[in-house]
């Protein structure tokens, strides 16, 4: 579902302001990583796309919807996975998806079942039985299983082992369609960098930074070096050595990306000359 917001504004009190003006449209069909500092307002603006918040000026449109206006043709297409998700701690997995699947008229008793094998979770568990990470799964599984056109995960990864995290990028990539959109909205950059195609960085109520990986792996260059690199755009100390991010030159093969250093480097605005992204709605320096 094609996303368009427009001049968006909102705060949550006349000392918090969050948005003030924040444009960004989506294509359909991407997986964007939604990074930002803590406070940044990501689970805010998901809250805002999915119409759990309204906007105080400006317009938030999913397709042909507008969220605030919560018509159950749309709220059917999109879910919003979040890191406090609400359940009778005495109802068992089997029940839970049973009541809830209803509401979503393509959803998948077969692939749940199929995902959460995955994930190695018994669907006659009591919910409340089970640990942290184990509930993440669950709704991680019921939540790919709706096929709704729209998902939005906030802190998908939040409580989830390294083993189940690899498990978590290998089921979004085996059960998403070509006209799904995803956004995942994460501190923890590193567990989704092999899996989003697309970076959105929130800084002070704008965008820092939104573009497709591939034009930033078209673009820049991505290394390690024992010393300072000649031509760094930013560098960090790294282990014995430093991490730049510098130009990519003609003929250079294309280097993966390292988003922790990129949204480091973003933060510290060593990008902001670089403006081929004010397209994109970037961030105005």
């Amino acid at each position: 579902m094609f996303i368009s917001v427009d001049d968006l504004h909102f705060s949550y009190s006349k000392n918090n302001v969050l948005f003030n003006g924040l444009d960004w449209n989506c294509a359909a069909g991407s997986i964007v990583g939604l990074f930002g500092k803590n406070g940044a307002g990501k689970s805010t603006l998901l809250r805002l796309l999915i119409g759990l918040l309204f906007p105080k000026g400006g317009r938030v449109k999913i397709g042909d919807h507008y969220p605030k206006e919560r018509e159950p043709d749309f709220l059917e297409q999109v879910y919003l996975l979040s890191d406090e998700m609400k359940y009778p701690a005495s109802m068992r997995v089997k029940s839970y998806v049973e009541t809830m699947a209803s509401f979503y008229p393509l959803f998948s008793f077969s692939q749940f079942d199929k995902i959460l094998i995955d994930f190695g979770i018994d669907r006659s568990s009591k919910l409340g039985a089970l640990s942290l990470g184990q509930r993440k799964k669950v709704f991680l599984s019921f939540a790919l299983s709706t096929n709704c056109k729209l998902l939005l995960f906030d802190e998908p990864t939040n409580g989830l082992d390294i083993p189940s995290k690899s498990v978590f990028r290998k089921v979004v990539v085996g059960n998403l369609t070509e006209d799904q959109t995803m956004i995942i909205s994460t501190h923890l950059v590193a567990d989704v960098e092999k899996l989003i195609d697309r970076v959105a960085i929130l800084k002070e109520g704008k965008l820092a930074l939104d573009a497709d990986l591939m034009e930033l792996s078209d673009r820049f260059y991505f290394g390690n070096s024992s010393g300072m690199e000649e031509g760094a755009l930013y560098s960090e100390k790294h282990l014995t050595g430093y991490q730049f991010i510098r130009d990519r030159k003609d003929q250079e093969k294309q280097t993966p990306i390292n988003l922790e250093l990129l949204f480091n480097a973003v933060l510290n605005r060593s990008l902001g000359e670089y403006s081929i992204f004010q397209s994109q709605n970037s961030y105005a320096q």
